[in-house]
Formats: C-alpha cells, structure tokens, sequence
C-alpha cells in the first residue's frame, strides 16, 4: 500500500465520505487512491473555488468535513476566497494539498510556491507529512482537527513522493477534542443580568441559531423578555413556521445602531460583539449601544445549545419559548413587472418545506427572506466572510449533503460570475437545485456602497466599473451550456411559472429574473 492509499483508507476510516477535487499531476496518486476507495465520493469542480465551496456547504449542512483535493498552491490560492467564508462559518474542511516530491522542491520548478504560506492564513491548521507513513497519521489528526466543534479549517500538504512510496499503513481515525461548556457561575451571572431591570437581549450565533438550540433562546426570552438576536450574516439559521424567529442585526452601521439602540444588557452566545463591515466616514464601527453591559457568556467553541438550556433551566423559564413563528399572509401580487417585493413574495409563496436556501442575493435579495419568514421551515445560508462567488457551490455542497431536501440558490448577477462553473457540476451531479438568478446588470451594492463613502458625483470611468451590461449577460444561454435547464422572467407572471416548474422538478434548474 502506497501513501496515498493509506491516506484514503485513513479518510474513510475516519468519516469522510466526499472529496471535492480540482486535480493536477501531483495528486495523481491521490486520484487513484480515492479511485479504489468506495467509501469517498468524488465530485468535480471545474474551478477551485467552487471546490472550496462546496466543501462548506456540505460541512454546514452535514456538520461533517469533507475532503477537498487541490494543485499545489496557485491551485489552493484560486479556492481561498471560499476558504475565507468557510473559516468564518466555522464549517468543517479538510484541504488536501498536492506538492512537489521532496526532492524536486529544491529545484524550484514552474509551480514550486510557499504552500504553508498561502494557507495559513485561511486555515486553522496546516501540517505537511513527513514521510510515506506519515501521510495518513497527518489526514487523521486533520480530520480530528476539522471535528473541533463547531468545525475549523485543517490544511495537509501532501509531496508527491509521500504519495507515490509503497510501505505505508492506514492510520486509526483520531478523536477530535470534547466541546467546552460554560461554568455554572458563568451560567449564574449571565441569569443576573439579564434580570436587571431595563432592556436586556440575547445576541446569538452559529450553533446558537439551529433549531434546539433557538427553541431554549425562546425559553430565556420568556422569563427575561430579552430580545433575540443574530449577526448580519449567519452560516445557518433554521426559521419558519413554527421555530423561534430572531432578528438579524442590519448590514448598514447607521440601521443597525438605531436597530440597538436602548439595551442595556447584552449576553452574548455563539459569537461576538457586532461590528460594522467597512468603516465609512463619521460613522461607527463598534455596534453594541454605548454604556450597554456586555457580557460574551460561550464564544463559538463552546456548547451553544447547553448553555442555553443551562441558562434557560437556571432562570426558572417556562417550558414553551415565545417569539414562535406565526404563519403570516403575504400581500398579492398584480400583475406586471418582476421587482424585488414581487419577488420576494412570490419565491417565499412557493418555497418547498425543508428547503435549504443558499443566499447571495446582495442588494436583490432582501425581500426574500423579509417574506419567507412564515414559510413552512427551512434552513438558510449566507455569505459569511463577506466575499462573494460564495452562493452557487455552497448550494452545490448542501445538495450533496442533503439528497432529499431542494436546495434554492438566491444569487446575485454579478457574484454569479466568479463561480458560475458551479452550474456544470450541479448538472453532472444532477443534484436538486433551483437557481434564481437576480439580474440587474450591474454590482448593484457597490453603487450603494459608492454614495455612503462619500463619492457624490462619480464619472463615466468609475461607473463603468459597476456596470454589467457591456455586454449584457445571457444567463440562459450560459445555464444551458453548463447542462442546466433555464428560462428567462422578466414579468410577474412569467417568474412563478418559471419558477413553479423548476421548483416541482427533481434536478438543477436555473430561472433568469430579470428585475425593473
């Protein structure tokens, strides 16, 4: 058994059931390991950043790594923007990155590069063999390191002669470290504050926001009247009807000062104090209400959902939560041409039960979710480090996951293009997704974010850059050229046809939603 194969072995051993891979000649020897493995599935990405996020959207939806298999370091740099967002999700990702033979390092060959430098900065661990047996012990402590709840980033660098050399042993699956949890006194404290009187609020995130977890915020609401909060952007949030709703915290730093403004009391569980995304001129980064107490009770590492239970049990709560979402009736849609509030309404009329939604609708999207919050449950994800290119191969990785649950993928024009190879692996997969292309022909939140850092009369030049439609794209013919059924919409009537097809149908499809 060569190194590679005992790698494989290990993987499986250890839990892995998907590589997303972008292969090149040093990881041919991986390529056939993983193609005598049949506990790995392998799944294409025809770009590196569709690997990258794919694996995290597999990894939120599963809270399971999967493996992503990459080409040296120019191949892992195309997929770190993905990395990023992955890191910020706290999703579980073990990378697996091809190197040169150890001997042919020296010789500083065409794609010889600082693999440890270009992943340390998007990973939590990164670790290279040492040798033909070690390969495998390295991809079980990486899987082990991924498992740290919630889920981290580990990066193993594989040379390509630790691959190649017969002599190796599969490695037993590692244990991954026990999931902290928060003191009684620290349980006690957080009760005491949020007793106090005046205005109190629970400001929760990543494992805070499933569905047990929120059912136990909703308890602690009921005996504090606290507010429930979330970030901006969370990886996933289960809401709909039925669970206990939260508030996302505004994107804009003016909207979400006045969205804070008047607590006194902020107990954090699952994140961290709210800051704003960019600094812009005279407004504050910092979020929280000036002279608020704050008291950050379990950071992300820490057992969301047992604190809360904890807290809830130590504050005597009722056995039922409040803020329960209610079932809410939409308004009517006339018709005529397709806006953002037509919609919004007519995708949350339409979304299936136990759909899972991967949102990167950017300036477009917001009215979606707004409506969908009485919509049967659902999990939804966003784009949590901020760069984009994230919302098509994340819902690729959920589809995997998640076999039996339609993925809808709310994407942006612009941001589409980054990963729109996406597409082509959603139709070799022939995985569940419905793909709602938001087109308005342009980077619609930049031309937002140029007004609010102060540019008040831009030129020709500057607008240009924000502008799409030179030459307009034709996201119809480019779905189809990826394999992937699509129609085009560009008024209300037209946009829920189109979309109650693709939605009833078992398989990718793609609508064009042209907005006025």
């Amino acid at each position: 058994m060569n190194g590679a194969q005992a790698l494989m072995k290990t993987l499986s051993d250890s839990g892995v059931e998907v590589c997303f891979a972008n292969p090149g000649t040093s990881e041919m020897q991986l390529v056939a390991a993983l193609d005598e493995q049949h506990g790995i599935r392998a799944v294409l990405g025809l770009f590196e950043g569709v690997v990258t996020g794919a694996a995290d959207g597999y990894g939120r939806m599963s809270d399971k790594p999967a493996a992503t298999l990459l080409h040296l370091g120019p191949g892992l740099a195309n997929g770190l923007a993905n990395l990023h967002n992955a890191r910020r999700a706290l999703s579980p990702i073990v990378n697996i990155v091809g190197d040169h033979a150890v001997d042919h390092i020296a010789l500083d060959a065409p794609l010889t590069s600082d693999i440890v430098g270009v992943a340390t900065p998007m990973s939590d661990w990164v670790a290279t063999s040492t040798s033909a047996s070690n390969l495998a012990e390295t991809g079980a402590e990486a899987v082990a390191i991924a498992c740290r709840y919630p889920g981290q980033i580990a990066t193993m660098i594989a040379p390509g002669d630790h691959a190649w050399t017969d002599g190796a042993v599969p490695a037993a699956p590692a244990t991954p470290p026990k999931v902290p949890r928060v003191s009684d006194e620290e349980i006690e404290a957080a009760a005491e504050l949020l007793l106090k009187p005046g205005r109190s609020a629970l400001f929760i995130g990543n494992r805070a926001l499933r569905e047990k977890a929120l059912f136990q915020a909703g308890r602690v609401a009921a005996a504090t009247n606290a507010r429930l909060i979330s970030d901006t952007s969370p990886a996933r949030l289960q809401r709909g009807l039925g669970r206990v709703a939260v508030q996302r915290i505004p994107y804009f730093a003016e909207s979400a000062v006045d969205f804070m403004k008047g607590i006194e009391q902020l107990v954090f569980i699952g994140t961290k104090p709210p800051v704003s995304f960019f600094a812009y001129p005279n407004r504050p980064s910092e979020l929280s209400p000036e002279g608020a107490i704050i008291t950050r009770l379990a950071d992300e590492r820490v057992d969301a959902e047992d604190t809360l239970r904890r807290l809830a049990d130590t504050l005597n709560a009722p056995d039922n939560p409040i803020h329960l979402q209610t079932s809410e009736e939409l308004p009517a849609v006339e018709d005529g041409v397709l806006d953002q509030r037509s919609l919004g309404i007519i995708t949350a009329q339409l979304l299936p039960a136990n759909a899972i939604v991967s949102d990167e609708g950017v300036s477009s999207g917001g009215q979606v979710y707004r409506y969908s919050a009485g919509a049967p449950k659902h999990d939804w994800m966003t784009i949590t480090g901020g760069a984009i290119g994230q919302g098509l191969p994340l819902a690729t990785g959920a589809a995997i996951a998640c076999p039996n649950r339609k993925v809808i993928a709310i994407q942006a024009d612009g941001s589409a293009m980054y990963t729109v190879q996406a597409l082509w692996t959603m139709a070799r997969e022939n995985l569940d997704v419905t793909v709602i292309i938001l087109k308005n022909n342009s980077y619609g939140i930049l031309n937002i974010e140029l007004d609010r850092v102060g540019v008040t009369a831009p030129g020709p030049k500057a607008l240009s850059l924000l502008d799409l439609t030179n030459p307009v794209i034709d996201w119809v013919a480019m779905s189809h050229s990826m394999g992937v059924p699509a129609q085009s919409a560009s008024t209300t009537q037209e946009f829920r046809t189109a979309l109650s097809a693709a939605v009833a149908h078992d398989g990718p499809r793609l609508v064009e939603a042209v907005l006025a």
